[in-house]
């Protein structure tokens, strides 16, 4: 009877065991190192857990064999000093205490100590500049040189909201698809330069191997120097608001050739939304614009149907600013209109007017008078917006 429980509760130990080992490769590990600091930083780890596992066993082995062997049982009694009294107590007690040292400055300090170094090494031999501007709650990125020099938009999460609200199927990529991934050459040393134009983000792509705060106010350095093409996803990883769960950072690496041909190709299609702002549009085409770029960068605060979450992020639908002039009589922009508004922020707002082109703004203010219960009438033209700038 007593075999059988045993042989039962083995059983129970080796069911529970088996999802662990299903799911090993991600569980019990780093990801797959795409980068020279990714692969410095698992190795590191490696290192660090065999030495904490060797120090776990020695110990638990030790204490094991005193409960057992010096057990009350077997008449032992519990020793009466309170220190080394003796040369052999104070030996024992100054080796361990050797060995200790040996491991945290030589055998942990000196890897850990590379690693901190070549992390913070971002301008030898750079062969790229990028900008990463965190806000709530998208990235913005701009290339500094290079091919790609002066091509600069915002990335946004792209997860349905009925997945978010359950009432769809979820994808494998569930909150960490994007419209506008970063874009980047293998083999070359990339420095990455971060900020934030609100609260404190952290552009976190776990196969690089490395995470840097973007903190208002300041610029922060990493680099990255991808070594295979391939779609590496990570996210903001520093708490910063309502909607942090929803600010993914993808990253697709692309072979020098390929990237020269996604510049060249980029660059032309921002320059033909550029071009939208000389002509004319009708207030239906702003509306059914305006329409997609709202949801795509306004609902997160104000909500899909412009209720908005007071006090925080007020409500559009009857406001004072949407409702309200945007032009006076003289064709200027109203002081705290909705245009000024947009463009240049106000508290929690942000300023758009460096994140949106000028068809995008209009587009969007447009669209904000003439629907989500708001019905002015009246239209924005791109061009209003580029004289305003």
């Amino acid at each position: 009877m007593a075999r059988l429980r045993i042989t039962r509760i083995w059983q129970c130990l080796l069911g529970a065991l088996l999802p662990l080992t299903a799911h090993a490769d991600y569980a019990w590990n780093f990801p797959k190192p795409v980068t020279p600091m990714a692969l410095d930083t698992l190795q590191v780890h490696n290192k660090f857990m065999i030495i904490v596992m060797v120090i776990f066993v020695v110990v638990l082995g030790i204490m094991i064999y005193s409960i057992v062997m010096h057990r009350k049982s077997r008449d032992y009694q519990p020793a009466g000093f309170t220190g080394p009294s003796t040369r052999a107590q104070l030996f024992w007690t100054l080796v361990p205490f050797a060995i200790l040292l040996y491991i945290d400055f030589i055998l942990m300090g000196i890897p850990a100590f590379h690693s901190v170094v070549a992390m913070e090494d971002t301008r030898t031999d750079a062969d790229m500049v990028i900008k990463v501007t965190g806000s709530q709650w998208r990235w913005q990125y701009e290339y500094m040189d290079g091919p790609a020099k002066g091509i600069s938009f915002v990335s946004n999460m792209t997860t349905p909201q009925e997945q978010i609200n359950n009432q769809a199927a979820k994808n494998p990529e569930y909150l960490l698809e994007v419209d506008n991934p970063l874009v980047l050459p293998t083999d070359k040393k990339v420095r990455v330069l971060l900020t934030s134009s609100d609260v404190i983000h952290n552009w976190w792509i776990p196969a690089f191997g490395a995470a840097r705060d973007a903190i208002p106010g300041f610029l922060r350095e990493t680099w990255v120097k991808i070594e295979e093409p391939g779609t590496f996803r990570g996210q903001c990883k520093e708490l910063c608001g309502k909607g942090h769960g929803f600010m993914p950072a993808v990253v697709i690496a692309k072979n020098e050739q390929d990237f020269n041909a996604w510049a060249t190709s980029k660059k032309a299609e921002l320059q033909a939304a550029a071009a939208g702002a000389d002509k004319e549009w009708t207030k239906e085409d702003l509306i059914a614009n305006g329409k997609g770029i709202y949801e795509k960068n306004c609902a997160v605060c104000h909500q899909v149907g412009g209720q908005g979450l007071p006090p925080a992020f007020p409500a559009l639908t009857g406001s004072k600013i949407a409702t309200g002039p945007i032009l006076d009589k003289d064709n200027k922009m109203v002081k705290d209109g909705h245009l000024d508004r947009v463009m240049n922020g106000k508290g929690v707002m942000p300023a758009w007017k460096g994140i949106l082109n000028d068809t995008e703004i209009a587009s969007v203010i447009t669209y904000e008078r003439n629907a989500l219960g708001n019905s002015v009438g009246d239209m924005l033209q791109p061009a209003q917006v580029k004289a305003m700038r």
